[in-house]
């Protein structure tokens, strides 16, 4: 499916809550300030459309809490702008967000740079940011914040559940095809750690520049080099262009392949040939747990116009972070900053409520959620069209925890965080 397409029928979803804003008709004249959440998700760039998939998970979840009447007896309202997949633009965005739209919170994000950008201005005002999607290492090592918590499983935590079996499977030969910027250098970084230190050689990391649409000169230098295994950290847009010129060529035939995580958004609608290898994610829509069929039974309801005819990791991400930020206001009775961060450090999530096969929770010393990673790949039987992943393993979080995050995290002190109440 072409790119724009798919934006253009995400948008038409998101279409069902108006532009830009959360409206309600009950929201009269001398009720309560609104809550404004500040969306900063990408709606451009190569991470446009997992950005407008995340949107709506978000709203979703909005939409669920101002049906009951809002927050603290505050209706909801979601301000987004695009942050473009650019870090430069992201900092406008939260900047005016905070200082301009009074955005309390702030929501979302899928390139690692442009999260490390948002959650820089956020610490500046002390303003809580739930980076949604981005999962490189760094997001909860080294580029960590008081302000900051990280959603998605990151490169590493995927590794853990791939790299030991596909070198047991495949081979102690590699090869790193690595997306040019944060994510990729650290998501392969990873990989390379793990196998050499289970006695594999890394031959050759090939660097592929953001928004690269042509493969042809990376794949012929595969084919050179042999190896028997191709770990790719490659990520949005770049990747599907990736996994059908490697269709065209056979080589997906000819060599094993694991991408470190495959989101959602990424493979929908290109068919099912260019689904191959073995790769993570946090969530599938057939899994066999409470609540998943009704999950997709509303997301469904909800948006009817989408070409995405089934929630992903993606949209769960983005609806899980949103939901649980507004219970933790609830529950602590105040939009104050620091009380809020408080509530969620250490925050313990059941595997049911969150539809994952084990418990959740918020590392206190690093700000990130450790959760079930799932290994999966092509399914060769699919009980229907979507049906596009088989589920090979799900892995607990305790086992795929990445170690070196605690060690490069120096979290803000409290007193060092601007406090406020929005």
């Amino acid at each position: 499916m072409k790119r724009r397409k798919l934006l253009q029928m995400l948008a038409a979803g998101a279409a069902f809550y108006g532009p830009w804003k959360v409206h309600h008709a009950w929201a009269q004249a001398g009720q309560k300030k609104p809550l404004v959440i500040g969306l900063t998700m990408d709606a451009s760039g190569q991470y446009g459309a997992s950005g407008m998939d995340e949107r709506l998970g978000a709203m979703l979840a909005i939409r669920e809490f101002n049906e009951k009447g809002g927050v603290l007896g505050r209706r909801i309202e979601a301000l987004h702008m695009d942050t473009e997949t650019t870090p430069a633009t992201a900092s406008r965005v939260a900047e005016r967000m905070i200082t301009r739209n009074e955005a309390a919170f702030l929501i979302g994000s899928l390139h690692s740079g442009v999260a490390n950008a948002i959650s820089q201005v956020a610490q500046k005002y002390g303003t809580v940011f739930f980076n949604t999607n981005s999962s490189s290492p760094t997001e909860s090592g080294r580029d960590c914040h008081r302000v900051k918590f990280v959603w998605d499983g990151n490169g590493t935590n995927f590794n853990h559940a791939i790299v030991k079996n596909a070198m047991r499977v495949n081979g102690k030969n590699w090869l790193l095809l690595t997306n040019d910027y944060v994510w990729g250098h650290q998501t392969s970084k990873s990989t390379r750690s793990l196998v050499e230190a289970n006695g594999g050689k890394v031959m050759e990391e090939l660097m592929v520049p953001q928004n690269t649409r042509d493969f042809s000169s990376f794949l012929l230098k595969i084919q050179q080099i042999k190896p028997n295994v191709i770990a790719a950290a490659v990520g949005g847009d770049d990747i599907k262009a990736l996994r059908q010129q490697v269709v065209q060529t056979k080589l997906d035939r000819a060599y094993a392949w694991i991408n470190n995580q495959q989101d959602w958004p990424d493979v929908y609608g290109l068919g099912p040939d260019a689904v191959f290898g073995v790769f993570g994610t946090t969530w599938y829509y057939r899994l066999d747990l409470p609540g998943v069929k009704e999950f997709v039974a509303k997301y469904q309801k909800t948006f009817p116009g989408v070409q995405i005819k089934v929630p992903g990791n993606v949209f769960l991400n983005g609806y899980l972070a949103t939901r649980e930020l507004l219970r933790v206001v609830e529950e602590t009775g105040t939009t104050n900053n620091l009380a809020v961060i408080k509530k969620l450090e250490g925050r313990k999530m059941s595997a049911r409520d969150r539809m994952q096969h084990h418990d959740a929770w918020i590392d206190p010393a690093t700000h990130q959620v450790q959760q079930t990673i799932y290994m999966a790949s092509y399914n060769d039987k699919p009980a229907e069209a979507d049906d596009i992943f088989k589920i090979l393993a799900n892995v607990p979080p305790q086992d795929v925890v990445d170690a070196d995050a605690p060690k490069a995290c120096k979290l803000e002190t409290y007193e060092a965080t601007p406090s406020h109440e929005a």
